[in-house]
């Protein structure tokens, strides 16, 4: 008589990491995961997160930063999600200033304007203040993620998505800081701009009520897993506005006005 074998939670999880990951490098996208596991949880979710992330890292990737997803009420709205989430990034997969970027290295690719801090000291949580996540700031600069998802046509939920990296595909970074002091960030507006079009506009403010508590936020909860945020690291708190799509032949600006701009180009 045949026995069916019922692979445990942690291998159904495991075999999720594995097929993000192939989805990546294939571009073909896999259906969402949350009906597919009984009663998924965002613990869940981070678990397949970290397998993804022990994987790049014995293949030799380096991490280049962590990035802050859904603190804005325009991407809670957008993704249909409460909460934020956390995911990272390699250095290989950062741009910078005039960045020309190949559209088909990703599934359905989104921008968003963000802020970028660069740590010039370690915060490890639990316990991390606002204060001590500002100190740790040696920089800010203008940033946006390009965001992508593993998963087929976007139909995500806050489990999808964290398990997917938090749909993080690349970053672009300027090469010169914003002069802006910290106490400011809140007031400082960034149009997002497609193809020199305004399309979206937002404030610092739009980011948790105040961009450096993502910091805190996100040195709090890795903490709460042993793990610190590092000098030198960068850090994206999450986006002033909601992100929009881009294709080949196109570009995208970050518009901080005065203060200075970000573009990249997709090819």
């Amino acid at each position: 008589m045949q026995t069916t074998h019922t692979p445990s939670r942690e291998a159904i999880l495991n075999g999720f990491a594995e097929e993000l990951m192939t989805a990546g490098l294939t571009r073909v996208p896999v259906a969402p995961l949350r009906d597919r596991v009984t009663a998924m949880t965002t613990q869940d979710a981070y678990e397949v997160q970290e397998a993804q992330l022990r994987r790049h890292l014995n293949a030799g990737r380096v991490l280049a930063g962590r990035k802050v997803g859904l603190t804005s009420l325009a991407m809670q709205a957008q993704l249909a999600v409460d909460a934020p989430d956390f995911g990272f990034f390699f250095k290989d997969m950062v741009h910078h200033e005039g960045a020309r970027i190949p559209a088909d290295g990703f599934i359905a690719p989104k921008v968003e304007p963000e802020f970028g801090f660069m740590l010039k000291d370690s915060l490890q949580g639990p316990g991390v203040t606002y204060q001590q996540a500002a100190a740790a700031i040696g920089a800010v600069y203008p940033a946006m993620e390009i965001i992508d998802s593993r998963i087929a046509d976007w139909d995500i939920r806050l489990v999808d998505t964290v398990a997917d990296n938090a749909s993080c595909g690349a970053i672009a970074v300027g090469q010169s800081p914003l002069d802006v002091p910290l106490d400011r960030l809140t007031e400082v507006e960034c149009v997002l701009r497609i193809d020199n079009h305004p399309a979206e506009t937002g404030t610092g403010k739009a980011v948790m009520g105040d961009p450096i508590e993502a910091l805190v936020w996100l040195a709090n909860v890795l903490g709460e897993q042993g793990v610190a945020l590092t000098a030198g690291q960068l850090i994206l708190p999450g986006s002033f506005t909601k992100a929009l799509p881009v294709v080949a032949d196109s570009s995208a600006t970050a518009d901080f006005g005065d203060l200075g701009s970000l573009t990249i180009h997709f090819i």
